[in-house]
Parts: structure tokens; C-alpha cells; sequence
């Protein structure tokens, strides 16, 4: 079986679930040890910047966590989170005009494990699904695991098309599909919000054909300019919404919650017992100090006005370097910009070149269903993390590959290799 230690074929290859072969690395996890170079610059990964976190304050939250919670902070507790952890989630919400009961608000590790949890309840092999095109890749790699097929909706500047979605839903039929997902502000990957209108057509259709949505809401809190737009549970009691103080605090602590119906909450509860019995009661304590004892709306403006700094550095630069015909979103809040170059460029093939010249991003295939072929012209570039400098540089380095692609087409075109599309 082994040789030196090392496993030389996979002897339990027979053994494993079918829904192991429909899973897939994340793309931007597959990048992380090549971003950590200090050569290369990162448009790949959405990390928020915690540098601007005061760092004097969070240590005293922690020890404040542990000193004044004591033994509470590092024993078992409720599946559902502790009490003071929710109605800081609630509070939280409260800010976005969503009026919540901590009764039923489920505390996760993370916004991640909300989608899990939400994919465990209500999945079953072959189900659809229905999902913005492209999408959050976390979400379709936590999906995937109970094997649905996954319908995607393309989106333009005002969010999720719904002349498209009535469509599919037309041909799906009522109860056609386990649930709509959507990350209607500030999208990932996309960075478009969905305009008002567009969010009341959608709450009809579901509606109409008996189909819950899931409002997925990491970067509300991330506006840069332009007006609110109300969240969908605003609109709709129905709705289920989930978040994550990750990107308002710390990503590492890794809590998130979900906010549903109760007869949704019941069952969600019923298999979070199974998944992890609770969560780390000292990591929301920590959040509870957080959030209650320091200036953290003063913190995050400080981001804010950061990223928006960033934002403006890169769309600035894709202005000055990148050829005319790639296309891209400007986003008025969060942390990305979807990219589309021609079709005959495929990113996916292209990474490896802009690795050599220093840079990274992710490819467009990874935000859809696997084997679905789209995407493969396109990419997810983020502006959240690295300095406006950098950025120039980045995008300047990326448009010397794109621009390498491009000259190899019309090089094949003049040859007459290749027709001109």
C-alpha cells in the first residue's frame, strides 16, 4: 500500500459516496499558495483588509472574552448560538432595515456553512436549483455536494435578468426548483446590484411559483455610493437570509448565521446537530465584545473609504490598460469586478501565464456549474486587498497577457488559420 510512507493508489477509491465525484476544489483555495508569493500581486482572493482593525482593542476583546465569560466561552453550547450572539446578528440586521427575532436566527460557522446547512435541508440528488450565472463558487462547491443541477440566470448591470428567470421557471413549473439563490447587492462575482424593480419581480415569481429564496448578503454593508436598496427579506418574511460578520470584522472567526422561518429553523437546527452539535462559543463571544464594546462603525468606515479608493484605482486602470474589446462591471460597493473578454480567450488556460507575469485572478469557469463550458472567456478580479499601486501594476501586467492572446488571434486570422468571429 505504501512505499516510504506514501500512498502510491487510492485503495478506498470503491468506497467513497458518488457525491464525492461531483465535488471540486474552490479556485480561489487552489490559488491562495501561489498568491502568497511575494512576487505576485493577488486580484483573487476577497479578503477583507483587516489591517485597519485596531489590533489594541481586539486583544483586550479577547481577554475581556475570556476573563468575564470564563468557562462559558470554552465549554459546549447551544446548537443555535448563544443569545448575546444573535442579537448582535439582529442588530446587525436591524441596521438593513430587517426587524429579526433571535428565536429564529441560527448561528454558523461562517456564511459557508449556512450554505451547507441550507443545501443539507432542502437538496436531494437531482433537484433544481436556481442561481444568479455567474455565481458565488463557494456557494455552488457547498451546493454540489448533494448533487443538484444547478439552473444559472445571467445577470447585467441591474442584477439577475427576469425576463430569464420566468423563463426557466416557466419551463421548470411550479415547485420546479428547491430554491432561487441570490446575492442580489454587490455580487460575487459579479459586483452588480439588483435594481428595486427587478427585486419585486423576483419575490413574485417566487411567489407565484412556490419557490423560496435564498438572499445571500456578505457586503451590504459595503456601499460606496448611490442609493440603498432594501434587502429582500425586507420585502418578504418569507425569504430566507443568511450572513457573516467576515467581512465587517474577522473572516477567522468564522461565524455567520441564517435567519428563516420556523419551520425552516427547525429543521436547519435539527441538522446543525449533526454537522458540529454548536458552534465555538468563544469565538461569538469574542464577536459579542466586538461589536458592543468598541467603535466598530468607525473601523468599518475606515475600510470603506479604502476600498473605495481601490475600486476607483482599478476601474481607473482597466480604463488606462486593458484593449477595448473586453467588457466589465463597475460596482458601486464590495470587493470585485467581473471581466468578459472575447470568446476565442480562455482564462482558464491563460492563469498559468499570468502567474509568470505576477498576477492573479480567477477564472470565469470556476463561478458556474462544473462541465457547464461557461465562463471560460472570463474573470473574477478583486480590488478589496491590495494597495491602489499595486492594483495599477496588476492590471497593467494582466493586459500585457491579454493583449499576448489577442495578437495571437490575429495572427491566426491574418494566416487565415481562423475566421474572424
Amino acid at each position: 500500500m505504501t512505499t516510504a510512507g506514501r500512498i502510491q493508489f487510492d485503495e478506498w477509491a470503491d468506497l467513497y459516496a458518488q457525491r464525492v465525484e461531483t465535488m471540486r476544489t474552490s479556485a480561489v483555495r487552489d490559488l491562495f499558495a501561489a498568491a502568497s508569493r511575494s512576487d505576485i500581486i493577488s486580484l483573487s482572493g476577497g479578503m477583507p483588509d483587516i489591517r485597519y482593525l485596531p489590533l489594541v482593542e481586539v486583544s483586550e476583546v479577547v481577554k475581556r472574552a475570556v476573563l468575564e465569560e470564563g468557562i462559558a466561552g470554552l465549554q459546549y453550547g447551544d446548537t443555535k448560538g448563544r443569545e448575546e450572539t444573535k442579537r448582535v446578528a439582529a442588530m446587525l440586521m436591524r441596521d438593513q432595515g430587517i426587524h429579526a427575532s433571535t428565536e429564529n436566527i441560527t448561528i454558523t460557522a461562517g456564511g459557508q456553512q449556512a450554505l451547507s446547512l441550507l443545501g443539507m435541508t432542502f437538496i436531494n440528488p437531482g433537484d433544481n436549483i436556481i442561481t444568479e450565472g455567474p455565481t458565488y463558487l463557494g456557494a455552488l462547491q457547498a451546493f454540489s455536494a448533494f448533487q443538484p443541477t444547478v439552473h444559472t440566470i445571467e445577470f447585467d448591470d441591474d442584477g439577475m435578468r427576469m425576463d430569464l428567470l420566468e423563463a426557466k421557471l416557466k419551463e421548470l413549473g411550479p415547485r420546479g426548483a428547491k430554491f432561487i439563490y441570490t446575492i442580489p447587492t454587490f455580487q460575487n462575482p459579479g459586483g452588480v446590484t439588483m435594481s428595486l424593480g427587478r427585486r419585486k419581480r423576483l419575490l413574485e415569481l417566487a411567489r407565484e411559483y412556490r419557490i423560496p429564496v435564498i438572499e445571500d448578503d456578505p457586503y451590504g454593508r459595503l456601499r460606496f455610493e448611490g442609493e440603498h436598496v432594501p434587502c429582500l427579506r425586507t420585502m418578504d418574511d418569507e425569504v430566507i437570509y443568511i450572513s457573516t460578520i467576515s467581512k465587517v470584522f474577522a473572516p477567522g472567526l468564522r461565524t455567520g448565521w441564517i435567519f428563516a422561518p420556523s419551520p425552516i429553523m427547525q429543521k436547519v437546527n435539527m441538522i446543525k446537530q449533526g454537522a458540529d452539535l454548536c458552534g465555538s462559543a468563544l469565538n461569538q463571544v469574542i464577536a459579542e465584545h466586538y461589536f458592543n464594546d468598541t467603535d466598530w462603525r468607525g473601523t468599518l468606515n475606515t475600510m470603506r473609504e479604502r476600498y473605495q479608493v481601490r475600486r476607483d484605482a482599478m476601474l481607473a486602470a482597466l480604463d488606462e490598460f486593458f484593449p477595448p474589446e473586453a467588457k466589465w462591471t463597475r460596482p458601486t460597493g464590495g470587493f470585485f469586478v467581473w471581466v468578459t473578454l472575447p470568446k476565442y480567450v480562455n482564462t482558464p488556460q491563460m492563469l498559468s501565464v499570468a502567474l509568470e507575469a505576477g498576477v492573479t485572478f480567477v477564472p470565469g469557469d470556476g463561478c458556474y456549474p462544473s462541465g457547464s463550458g461557461k465562463g471560460m472567456n472570463a474573470m473574477r478580479i478583486a480590488f478589496c486587498y491590495e494597495e491602489p499601486e499595486a492594483l495599477r501594476e496588476a492590471i497593467r501586467r494582466l493586459s500585457l497577457v491579454i493583449e499576448e492572446r489577442l495578437a495571437l488571434y490575429r495572427a491566426f486570422i491574418d494566416a487565415g488559420v481562423l475566421e474572424a468571429e
